[in-house]
């Protein structure tokens, strides 16, 4: 059988109830209003690099319980105590450049709402940019966020086209 070419074509074949059929019918591509969601996904996408989206979406509910919901301002006032936690956390990535980086960009994220309003406004303000715009603006601004994690985050929040093909009934709900 022929690889797929598109994570579209990917989850077509599978059940309703598989982690990656449901992160792309309601999750990947689809944009977030609320800076806590955002955080979020930007951690989970620099917690993927080097291994796979399964593992990701298996460990979804833990990186949200272990990172306070993805509270911006809870995750930004963390100490040693909480990192050690959470390179003690069995459900996450137990990777301290990983974590170091989610605590920092939390950090960073406190700093653009003060200037910003949000995130999300600050991201709004930049939109449009091409991806190597977007990923010479993120590794200016944040840490651990290289094209692939900056490319990823963008698609997955709806600020890149590409997240899904035409044909992809998600592409028509989205429009």
């Amino acid at each position: 059988m022929e690889k797929p070419k598109t994570y579209c074509e990917f989850v077509k074949s599978l059940p309703p109830d598989d982690l990656h059929r449901i992160y792309h019918d309601t999750a990947y591509g689809f944009p977030l209003e609320d800076d806590n969601e955002l955080f979020g996904r930007l951690v989970l996408e620099i917690n993927q690099a080097g291994l796979s989206w399964t593992t990701i979406l298996k460990k979804q509910a833990n990186f949200r319980k272990a990172y306070n919901r993805f509270s911006v301002k809870k995750v930004a006032a963390y100490g040693d105590e909480d990192r050690q936690r959470l390179l003690n956390d069995a459900g996450i990535i137990r990777n301290r450049l990983k974590i170091n980086a989610a605590i920092h960009n939390a950090g960073v994220i406190l700093e653009l709402k003060k200037d910003y309003g949000s995130f999300k406004n600050w991201l709004d303000k930049h939109y449009p940019l091409s991806r190597e715009e977007w990923t010479k603006l993120f590794k200016k601004t944040f840490t651990f966020t290289g094209g692939e994690i900056v490319n990823e985050f963008l698609m997955s929040t709806g600020y890149l086209p590409g997240a899904h093909t035409k044909n992809c009934p998600v592409f028509k709900k989205l429009r």
